[in-house]
């Protein structure tokens, strides 16, 4: 039977606040404070135990290896003689965040009846521009049941992708034929546009995706000056309900006209600028949320605090939850070291809807494999690192024995 799961990143050891993503504001702002990775690792834990106390299914993806020393060979690099940047672009923990994985057409909406995974190149940003290889290993190991998959490498070189956080799907239900919503960027103003519609138009391709079900959206320029880096910025769906900000899209009525035609019984929760200003999104990841069917019945969106703790933001929510809306619960979490530079809960998990009997169950976790998973981060993951430790071999040691651990917890050292 099909079932959404989250697979979320676990927090790497190396996660660290180097300010490498331009158009990101909280990793800019945070630029070079000293980082918890032990404690961003246990709230993305913390997270994932609730969604399964909820009933909700729960996958992870892995850290990856860091410092990435074969990525810097290729530069003629090593750590001890590369420039901070460079550095600090090895270290990065930015695969934690699994929604730019791949984007994922579920087996309802392609024409061979298969789940389809492309893998983003993210080739916007250095730092990111090499996670590719080792997401691609990872997904091919989770999915590799042919019968029920297709992982495909990254659209590449030539058209940048930032994955399942500029693509939306809305159905009736989980197990029927969806829209699937490409949106992509032209200008951001002083930022780049990360995602090409070239590189949206070939993933749809790739999936076997049907062109009367498949939409190109464009993300406003607004919208991109004002720090929504991708489209989970300032929209969220789930089955049949659109959750957007006013400012989102280049022509959202457009957008909203066509969602109407091709599912009818779509919904469309639009939150007015003048309630919620682009920057109050932005700072609260109001929209960066995880928009979830609960099994007991109706949908939740599972926020940050930082939401809770921007005023307009949340006055404007607790009027939705009480009118007669889609969106009935909030669910506040504690994720603020991700949240610092720039990832909120959305951005921390990759939507799959498949049957969970088709998935490598090494990649499947409950409440006692969430526990293992806890005791080696507290026994493995550095308590803290600043900025200048990224120079300490003492420190690449620590974080390549702490992967090491995890893989080992796991039974997964075929990804050593």
């Amino acid at each position: 039977m099909l079932a959404e799961i989250n697979f979320d990143g676990i927090v790497g050891p190396s996660h660290n606040y180097a300010g490498l993503s331009h158009g990101n504001i909280a990793s800019t702002i945070h630029l070079g404070d000293t980082s918890y990775p032990r404690r961003a690792a246990l709230e993305g834990v913390a997270k994932m135990r609730a969604n399964i106390r909820r009933g909700l299914p729960q996958g992870v993806l892995l850290p990856h290896r860091r410092p990435n020393m074969a990525w810097l060979a290729t530069l003629q690099a090593d750590i001890a003689g590369a420039s901070e940047q460079l550095r600090a672009a090895a270290f990065s923990a930015s695969p934690m965040w699994a929604a730019n994985a791949a984007t994922v057409s579920p087996a309802p909406d392609t024409a061979d009846g298969r789940c389809h995974l492309t893998v983003a190149n993210l080739r916007t940003m250095p730092h990111r521009s090499h996670e590719w290889p080792e997401t691609l290993e990872q997904l091919k190991l989770a999915f590799g049941d042919e019968r029920h998959f297709r992982v495909h490498p990254p659209v590449w070189p030539a058209f940048g992708d930032e994955g399942a956080a500029n693509h939306m799907r809305l159905t009736a239900r989980h197990d029927a034929p969806g829209v699937e919503v490409f949106v992509y960027g032209v200008r951001g103003k002083s930022f780049p546009a990360r995602q090409h519609v070239e590189a949206c138009r070939a993933v749809a391709r790739f999936h076997g995706l049907g062109p009367e079900r498949t939409l190109f959206v464009q993300q406003s320029e607004t919208a991109i000056g004002a720090g929504a880096f991708h489209n989970d910025v300032v929209a969220v769906a789930n089955e049949n309900v659109l959750f957007a900000h006013e400012q989102a899209f280049d022509e959202p009525q457009q957008l909203y006209a066509d969602l109407r035609r091709l599912l009818p019984e779509v919904e469309i929760v639009e939150v007015p600028a003048d309630r919620v200003s682009l920057a109050d999104a932005v700072k609260s990841y109001l929209f960066n949320a995880q928009l979830v069917t609960l099994p007991e019945g109706g949908m939740a969106l599972i926020l940050p605090e930082e939401a809770r703790e921007t005023a307009p933001v949340w006055a404007w929510l607790q009027e939705l939850v009480s009118g007669n809306g889609p969106i009935r619960e909030l669910i506040v979490v504690d994720v603020r070291q991700s949240m610092a530079n720039g990832g909120g809960p959305a951005c921390l998990r990759l939507r799959v809807v498949a049957d969970p009997g088709t998935i490598d169950p090494r990649f499947l976790v409950d409440e006692t494999k969430l526990d293992r998973i806890e005791d080696c981060i507290e026994r493995h993951w550095p308590e803290s690192i600043a900025p200048a430790q990224l120079a300490d071999p003492a420190l690449a040691e620590q974080v390549i024995g702490a992967r090491t651990a995890l893989l080992n917890v796991l039974d997964l050292t075929v990804l050593a």
